[in-house]
């Protein structure tokens, strides 16, 4: 049956929630609109006057398409040259959805998509769909076919493996961009003792060049080899302006809710490196520098009023 003008309204209502899910599931913007997408056709094929809620259609189609979709992502991640992490998504984006209570901010942080990896496809599914959008058991068990006893469980398996990721510090956008100003003037510094002190004793950082921009394949672990990466990372040098194509602007930004740095060259993104902030300091650094997966944040950025850059990077 022909879609209505109401039914493509109501479709087109509930698309940035739909997107907000598929982002969290899988973790590429790309990936999460080519799922809607997908739902609007079989939103588009089905006798909408004989679905009762709606909503709640919409949401079980689209998970189950998002769980066909990570079952597959596994295989190919295997092949996957380097570390693999999500796209990030600049301060302000729809996709990144609800952000009124901690569990909300807490679910699309990228620390904690990094960790959601660790989950099989129910157990995300679940997470999401439960922290995120507080889904009841009830409803989170029809959606994947099993039983609300079940459900639960998974939550608090899914809860226990991404524990690690909940432990960062809240902070507000000036916040974030205080950290990032003082963590840039101590990686400018030419020391790595001022870095060192702000960085916890087990921090780590790891890289996605997705094979096609130089990343290291392995992580930088503990505090001094972190340093020692970042005070040669901002070290100048006409090697880096010709690899990146010239000197690209440092901006102190927040993505996924966290303090980061977003580097600039010619209006493109080049690189998203967003900080783990604890109590005990800097944990963990997660740098994006795939060209593939920083489309989005280009495209977002254009539209941004971003103010000026800290300083020209090389």
């Amino acid at each position: 049956m022909a879609l209505t003008a109401e039914d493509v309204d109501r479709f087109e209502a509930f698309r940035p929630r739909l997107e907000a899910i598929a982002y969290r599931l899988l973790g590429s913007a790309g990936d999460a609109q080519d799922a809607v997408q997908e739902t609007f056709l079989r939103w588009q094929a089905a006798d909408v006057g004989r679905i009762e809620v709606p909503e709640a259609w919409l949401t079980k189609v689209l998970t189950n398409l998002c769980l066909n979709q990570l079952a597959s992502a596994r295989s190919r991640r295997e092949t996957y040259v380097g570390q693999w992490l999500p796209e990030p998504l600049l301060a302000g984006d729809p996709m990144l959805g609800p952000a009124e209570t901690a569990e909300q901010r807490e679910s699309v942080s990228y620390a904690v998509l990094v960790l959601m990896e660790r989950l099989t496809p129910n157990e995300r599914a679940v997470y999401v769909l439960r922290e995120a959008f507080g889904y009841p058991h009830r409803e989170i068990a029809d959606i994947l076919g099993i039983t609300e006893t079940a459900a639960q469980q998974i939550l608090h398996r899914a809860r226990r493996h991404v524990a690690d990721g909940r432990v960062r510090a809240e902070v507000d956008e000036a916040a974030a961009r205080r950290i990032v100003e003082e963590f840039l003037a101590a990686a400018t510094s030419g020391r790595t003792e001022p870095l060192v002190r702000l960085l916890t004793e087990d921090a780590f950082s790891i890289s996605d060049g997705g094979g096609k921009i130089p990343a290291r394949t392995k992580a930088f672990e503990g505090a001094i080899a972190v340093a020692k990466f970042l005070r040669g990372l901002f070290r100048p040098g006409e090697a880096k302006r010709a690899l990146v194509g010239g000197s690209p602007e440092v901006h102190a930004w927040t993505v996924n809710g966290d303090p980061a740095v977003v580097v600039v060259l010619d209006g493109r993104v080049v690189g998203v490196m967003c900080l783990k902030v604890t109590a005990e300091g800097v944990a963990a650094l997660h740098n994006q520098v795939n060209p593939d997966k920083l489309e989005r944040a280009t495209a977002y950025w254009a539209v941004t009023d971003h103010g000026e850059p800290l300083f020209n990077a090389f």
